[in-house]
């Protein structure tokens, strides 16, 4: 993760997000998670993934990631996202249930998994990925050409150091923090070329800095004025 706060010391000002002019692998669309610990925005790979991509950001989209739950943290490997059906506090619906019992076919690809890294969690059987994920914490090419590889956090690695230094426990493959660690609120925005986010991508390309290659060009438009318009499956490895 470029510019990481290895120390989570609190009081360093965060570094600014990564951006398409930093990885044009990425998409506009962000999901931004509100945790007890902090805020996490993830970015995505729709290029690279793109079923994968669309189940996870609908899902966003419905809300099935508010109220769930951060239930794995193994220190320099994964903290892992619940899945929707058994992470949630609040009941679904039947729609929600119905998109979150879905499964994804595998899309691996050759990006390696490293520090920040989404990675889709799924059984040992193939093409069982449904909403678990993980933000990958460390090194772990093991788990390359292996596991679905579908976005990268894109700002708050400074969190994951937090969740890092949580208390944990071990149960069964899985090592868990003691206490639970609350997802409060994912929704999905959108990011210009700087990383600003905006509700909707009409409010980015209205007011914010967006290239006319979709993100990927280094000749970006000039900001116009704002205003108006404006169980659980094991995750790699067990992961």
């Amino acid at each position: 993760m470029k510019g990481a706060c290895a120390l989570s010391c609190g009081h360093c000002k965060p570094p600014k997000p990564i951006t398409v002019k930093d990885d044009d692998r990425l998409g506009r669309e962000r999901a931004v998670i509100t945790t007890s610990f902090g805020e996490i925005v993830l970015g995505f790979f729709p290029k690279v993934a793109p079923v994968t991509v669309a189940h996870i950001v609908r899902l966003f989209r419905m809300g099935g990631y508010n109220t769930n739950e951060i239930f794995r943290v193994d220190k320099g490997f994964v903290a892992q996202i619940q899945g929707v059906e058994g992470g949630r506090s609040a009941r679904m619906n039947k729609a929600l249930a119905a998109e979150a019992a879905k499964n994804v076919p595998d899309e691996f690809s050759d990006i390696e998994h490293e520090r920040g890294v989404l990675s889709m969690g799924k059984f040992e059987e193939p093409n069982t990925g449904t909403s678990s994920f993980s933000m990958v914490l460390g090194d772990a090419h093991f788990l390359d050409g292996k596991y679905t590889v579908f976005g990268r956090v894109v700002s708050g690695d400074h969190v994951l150091s937090k969740l890092e230094k949580v208390e944990t426990k071990k149960e069964g493959i899985f090592v868990m923090p003691k206490d639970r660690i609350d997802i409060l609120s994912g929704a999905i925005m959108y990011a210009d070329d700087e990383g600003e986010l905006f509700a909707t991508l009409e409010e980015m390309h209205a007011g914010g800095v967006v290239s006319s290659e979709g993100g990927t060009s280094s000749a970006p438009k000039k900001r116009r004025k704002k205003g108006g318009n404006t169980g659980q499956p094991e995750h790699a490895v067990e992961l």
